[in-house]
Formats: structure tokens, sequence, C-alpha cells
């Protein structure tokens, strides 16, 4: 990708989020990690509710989270290809993942984890040791299933034969397990397996993370195993693992499975460029579907608003929980009415946020 259409797409990107960010009416989830949850999502929105009591204020930090993601994604990738063609685009590609995109948009831990682990990878191979127990202790605190982060290092430390690593790394482990800080395990075999599959597929889009699944299988075999290979590939497994039991909270993993985009890359570049220009064409005619696919999807969540007004497919839409109780109030409040009974369950926090109470407090 040459660098004047990366930061052209960059401009145009940050305008798109922006836009979310300022229109969206908050979600159920925010609602509700804003009204009952004391984390540091929820003070963080509050926060910013107090620089501004708007829904960009509501996401500002998350917003920052985001962008600083894609500034640590893009200097990481930096060191990972020889090419500056190379990295432009493999950014590309990680800004417009829908995890991503949706993540930057809306309050939630899994864009505040992003960034702390992009930075912890960068200056591991930078050799800046004495900064990583400090990102491992921060994340400790802010992410309830940092373990599986403290596992996938003490592997590679092993693997690689660091010991001060596997030393820090086992000990926020056996912290974790004392503390019974951490994912909680249980239930019975209960068919959730297709269902992370699809969530990934969701935060990936279907056919790049077909391709990034392939990828990391792929490095498994035969590949080279670096830091990024092992964390991605550990809260994989651990997730798909786990979704054999019970339902997992993808939030849990997916902020440590998406930094591992780079080896997708890597993985085809070797497979196309050993090859004679002749036999390329199927590969690059395959690259072309994938990314034309994943624009598809990133340009459905940045025109969902206008999707979900005038296609006239309000009850079908994936939007319809974020607009339905904000409409709702709109024409209550038009209708001079100051409070409301008849809301369900899972939209109160949301008619909370637009001051808008139950009459019968009961």
């Amino acid at each position: 990708m040459k660098k004047h259409y990366f930061w052209a797409s960059a401009f145009f990107y940050a305008v798109a989020v922006f836009y979310l960010a300022v229109t969206t009416p908050i979600s159920p989830h925010e609602a509700k990690t804003l009204y009952i949850n004391d984390t540091v999502v929820a003070l963080l929105m509050r926060w910013g509710q107090g620089i501004s009591d708007t829904f960009l204020g509501l996401r500002l930090f998350f917003l920052c989270a985001g962008f600083l993601s894609i500034a640590l994604f893009y200097q990481l990738s930096k060191k990972a290809f020889a090419r500056e063609e190379d990295t432009y685009f493999v950014t590309f590609i990680f800004m417009l993942l829908p995890g991503i995109l949706t993540g930057t948009t809306l309050a939630n831990i899994a864009i505040l984890v992003l960034p702390i682990v992009l930075l912890f990878v960068l200056m591991h191979e930078k050799g800046y040791f004495w900064l990583l127990p400090l990102l491992m202790l921060v994340l400790f605190f802010i992410h309830e299933a940092s373990i599986i982060f403290f596992i996938a290092l003490l592997l590679y430390a092993i693997a690689h034969k660091e010991k001060r690593l596997a030393i820090v790394s086992s000990a926020f482990v056996l912290v974790c397990i004392y503390l019974a800080k951490g994912i909680v395990i249980g239930g019975r075999p209960s068919g959730h397996f297709l269902e992370i599959f699809g969530l990934y597929a969701t935060l990936f889009s279907p056919f790049v993370f077909l391709y990034f699944f392939y990828a990391l299988y792929r490095i498994l075999l035969k590949g080279k195993k670096n830091l990024l290979w092992y964390i991605s590939f550990t809260a994989l497994a651990f997730s798909l693992l786990l979704s054999i039991r019970q339902r997992v909270h993808i939030t849990d993993f997916a902020p440590y499975v998406m930094i591992a985009v780079p080896l997708m890359l890597s993985v085809f570049n070797q497979s196309i460029r050993v090859r004679l220009p002749q036999f390329r064409k199927m590969y690059q005619a395959g690259s072309h579907f994938i990314i034309l696919t994943l624009m598809v999807s990133a340009f459905v969540i940045i025109t969902h608003q206008a999707s979900y007004y005038h296609l006239g497919m309000h009850e079908k839409h994936f939007a319809k929980r974020i607009y339905a109780p904000y409409d709702k109030v709109e024409k209550l409040k038009a209708e001079g009415i100051k409070c409301y009974d008849g809301q369900q369950r899972s939209e109160w926090y949301q008619f909370q946020y637009y001051n808008m109470p139950l009459c019968n407090k009961k």
C-alpha cells in the first residue's frame, strides 16, 4: 500500500470513528456499566462525562485509546516488516477490523487493554525490560482476564529461555491464582464452541478470521513462533477450549488475539513472494476478495445509523438495541411525558441515562 493512500485512509477513518462516537446513542452494555459497575471502564466514562456531557464525552478516553492502539500497532509493524508498504497495508487491515472499529467507538475494556499489550510487545522487542513489569502490573489491575496474558508470556519465556521474563510472569500467574483473579471456569458441555467462532468472525470479518486462524495454525506446525504468536495463540486456544463447557466473554480474549494480524500478512507474503509472477494470480485474487469483504464490513458499521432509519428493517437491524430506547425517549419527551413504566428491563439503564426514570420506582 502506498504511503499517500494509507494516510488518506487514516484521515477518513479518524473522521468516521469520531462521527460514530458523537452520534451513536449509548448501548445497553455501556449504560449498565455506567450505573452498576465500579470498574476502570465506568470510572473513565464518568470522567468523560465531567469533560463533556455528550455521547462523545462518554467515550472520549476509549476513542483516545483506540487511536493510541493504531499508532502502537503501526510502530510494531515497522519492526515486523522490511518493506514500508507492508507496514501501511497491515495497519490499514488492523484499522478496518470490525472489532477495532466498534471497540474504538464504544466504551469497553478491550480497547483499554489493547494499547498496553501492544506497548508491552514493542518494549520487549526494543529490549526495555524494566518497563515490562510495570505494564504487567497495570494490566493486572485493570483486566480480570489478564492471567491469559501472563500464561502466554510464561510459555514464551520458557521456550526462548528468557529467565527474567519467566520469573516475573510466573509470579503474576501465581498471584492471580492465589487471589482467584481471572476467568471463572465451570459448567458442563453446552455447545458454545460455534458461538465463539461466530464472535471471532464478527470481530475480524469472516474471511479475514479464516485466514488468520490458518496463519496461526501454520506457524504452529512449521513457522517461527515469536511473542505475538504466543500471546495470540494462547488466548485463542484458551477461549476455544473454554467454550466447550461455558459461554465465553469475548472481551476477555479479543485484545490478546487481535494483535497478531502482522503474522497473517507475513504468512501470506511467504506464500506469494516465493512464486513466479504468473503463479501469483490466485493468491492476489483471494487477497483482494478478503480485503473487499473487510471494507464492506467497515462500511456497514460506519453507515449503520442511516441503514437503521432508512432501510425499514428496525426489528431485524443489529443496532436495534441501541437506537430503539433512544427513539422511545425522544418520542416521550416530545409528548411531554417525564417518566415511563413500560420499557423492557434491558432498557432501564439506557432510559436512566436519557433522564427518563421509571414512574413506579418499585
